[in-house]
């Protein structure tokens, strides 16, 4: 996509990867700055991770399947993930002129490669002038659009108000969300909609495992309309619209905060095992057996986090009791003792910071 640019302003690209919480607040953070902007979609190969830690280059990523990353190049831009970090340098080492790059979320190479950081929490960034910390990650999400999608959607879910809305995640680092957790959920959230008599509106994401979505499904017990990610339009923001309360699960801050934004009261699922459990006091379900491919994959996550140094950490816990604590959020099995409260707005505050940089 290209907003229609204007010589006087600022050119700013997007690098939007596979991650669609990163995407999401790129494009909030985008939006806010109200300059014209390009997105830029990056397909990886497989061996990125070993060509990635060179610094500048574009050995990672597939250009067939890539946009062009040609002139005239960027005044600014906008990056999150670890993937795109090496194409956010290559481009400005490319362009001879001076081009800002602001990173959102937690970046891998040195903090000093970068003009502005934004980052929440979660990744434990040390203080610097160029590190901006958030409560919670950026986001855009107008309750306007909410309603209208509400209202495009409503004559086609062929379920009885009212609806609980449940946002299903996946498997992220050490936390793993399988047919266990995923049939717990459908349990509970079976008992929540059933004591409101109401329906279930149920999306998956990106992340969530074809086993995981079977399982949960064939526990539900009460009416659903299931979408499956990436499988014709989109309902999310209808869903989010028309939720009397929303359940998502614990391992997205993006998906949490974007609930927490529509005012309904949220719900936080909580999974993982052992040192990662994200509630230590929840249930203790049956796992995966050790050999399977998922739980290999959480566990090498597992001993990454622990042998990585403490900038290239993450944890997410922190956030859930920051949002719990706040009032905007609760474990699920429980109440609300208030109207939640509206988040804080820093979007402003992040659009301000980049606009500094290239006054």
């Amino acid at each position: 996509m290209v907003e229609n640019y204007t010589p006087s302003l600022p050119r700013v690209w997007l690098l939007c990867g596979h991650k669609a919480g990163d995407n999401a607040q790129l494009l909030a953070l985008a939006q806010a700055l109200g300059w014209p902007y390009e997105v830029k979609r990056l397909a990886y190969r497989p061996y990125e991770l070993l060509v990635g830690r060179f610094g500048a280059t574009l050995a990672g990523i597939d250009r067939r399947r890539s946009d062009l990353l040609v002139p005239p190049w960027p005044d600014l831009v906008l990056t999150a993930g670890r993937r795109n970090e090496a194409v956010a340098l290559w481009i400005q080492k490319q362009a001879g002129k001076p081009v800002r790059i602001v990173h959102v979320g937690r970046p891998w190479a040195s903090l000093a490669r970068f003009d502005l950081i934004v980052t929440t929490p979660q990744y434990r960034l040390p203080a610097r002038d160029n590190v901006l910390v958030n409560t919670l990650p950026l986001y855009d999400l107008d309750r306007a659009v909410l309603r209208r999608e509400a209202e495009r959607w409503r004559p086609r879910l062929q379920v009885p108000g009212p609806f609980v809305t449940v946002l299903l995640g996946g498997d992220s680092g050490p936390y793993l969300f399988d047919t266990a957790a995923a049939r717990q959920l459908a349990r509970q959230v079976s008992q929540l909609a059933a004591a409101q008599r109401a329906s279930l509106l149920v999306t998956t994401s990106a992340r969530t495992s074809a086993e995981a979505v079977s399982a949960f499904e064939a526990a539900v017990t009460v009416p659903m309309r299931l979408h499956r990610y990436g499988q014709g339009d989109n309902p999310y923001r209808a869903f989010l619209g028309l939720a009397e309360a929303v359940v998502v699960t614990g391992d997205s801050i993006s998906m949490i905060t974007e609930a927490c934004a529509s005012g309904r009261p949220v719900f936080l699922f909580p999974f993982g095992y052992g040192r990662w459990a994200m509630r230590p006091d929840a249930p203790i379900l049956p796992r995966l057996p050790w050999w399977h491919r998922r739980r290999l994959k959480a566990w090498r996550s597992d001993l990454a986090l622990r042998l990585a140094p403490q900038r290239l950490r993450r944890d997410i816990r922190p956030m859930h009791r920051a949002l719990i604590d706040g009032g905007h959020a609760a474990w699920l099995g429980e109440t609300f003792r208030r109207t939640p409260p509206s988040l804080p707005d820093e979007l402003a505050r992040t659009a301000a910071r980049v606009k500094a940089l290239l006054a």
